[in-house]
């Protein structure tokens, strides 16, 4: 695993970009993404919400593809809990799975639950660190650092 203090959208074109998410719907069957990197995604990807919740709806709160450049990363069950660490562990595992099925050279993560969930990564890293390998870059804004 590599880690960037970059911003993760620079990558876009280049890699798989992994979206920080929970597994919650509103009423009419949308992800609700209203923070951190799901809530830029939404504003580059208008239609993000429908297309994750489609998925979440018929198989749960995992991971993901998306589109062919995005893919989701669950840390918590709702907008309102906390990042859960088992959640993130399992979220790298399936990552990492998807990245071997789909020979991925380049994904693009964002520090799970250490944004807007307030984790320290400290905390965070340990988990990653044991799951992914140099395929996968780790971005972390300056100010969450």
């Amino acid at each position: 695993m590599k880690e960037q203090e970059t911003n993760i959208w620079s990558w876009l074109g280049h890699g798989v970009i992994a979206i920080t998410t929970n597994g919650s719907l509103t009423r009419d069957g949308r992800a609700i993404m209203g923070r951190g990197v799901a809530r830029q995604a939404v504003e580059l990807f208008p239609d993000l919400p429908r297309q994750l919740g489609k998925l979440l709806k018929s198989g749960g709160n995992h991971v993901y593809q998306i589109t062919p450049d995005l893919v989701s990363f669950p840390v918590e069950e709702t907008p309102w809990s906390l990042p859960d660490p088992g959640l993130i562990r399992q979220s790298a595992g399936e990552l990492r799975q998807l990245t071997d099925q789909h020979g991925w050279n380049l994904v693009v993560v964002p520090r799970p639950g250490c944004g807007g969930g307030g984790m320290r990564w400290e905390e965070i890293r340990p988990i990653l660190t044991e799951l992914f390998d140099d395929r996968f870059i780790v971005v972390g804004a300056p100010e969450v650092l």
